[in-house]
């Protein structure tokens, strides 16, 4: 049985393609939610939340082996400077678990989304669907489009 949440309620009303799979319920790494998917940890990509100074929060999507470069990030911003949430202010900030933080799931809140141009290499790309235990795999040029994302150089390997 799959998972049915507001995310993939918005995805077939959207009628976007997409499918979801089914994690364990406890919070995961992408390079582990990778593996349990039988996927290159490459395709797979993690929510990261950056704070810029007196800003709404920003939704930094990178592949899961990588580090997020706050500064290649800042550049994408026009210059500002941001430091990564922890997970307390991750979970405060997006009112949803680590491990389970999703720009879908943060589509009406106003968040800035920046994916890792890195994305557009693949057919699809794996993200979390809002929950822990959920996964959501789509075409990276319809999450662009769902989240209004801009994409930037934004990781190191």
């Amino acid at each position: 049985m799959t998972i049915t949440n507001n995310v993939t309620r918005m995805l077939v009303a959207k009628k976007i393609p997409f499918e979801a799979h089914e994690l364990p319920a406890e919070k995961l790494g992408g390079v582990e939610a990778a593996a349990f998917l039988g996927v290159d940890p490459t395709q797979v990509f993690k929510t990261i939340v950056a704070i810029p100074d007196g800003a709404k929060p920003v939704l930094a999507l990178v592949a899961a082996p990588a580090q997020l470069d706050l500064k290649g990030l800042g550049r994408a911003l026009g210059g500002k400077k941001l430091q990564l949430a922890t997970q307390a202010q991750a979970e405060k900030l997006t009112g949803l678990q680590v491990g389970g933080i999703s720009p879908l799931a943060l589509v009406a809140k106003g968040f800035t989304v920046v994916i890792d141009e890195k994305a557009l290499g693949f057919e699809k790309i794996f993200i979390s669907g809002g929950q822990r235990g959920l996964n959501i795999s789509l075409s990276p040029k319809d999450l662009q489009s769902l989240t209004a994302a801009r994409l930037a150089a934004i990781s190191e390997d």
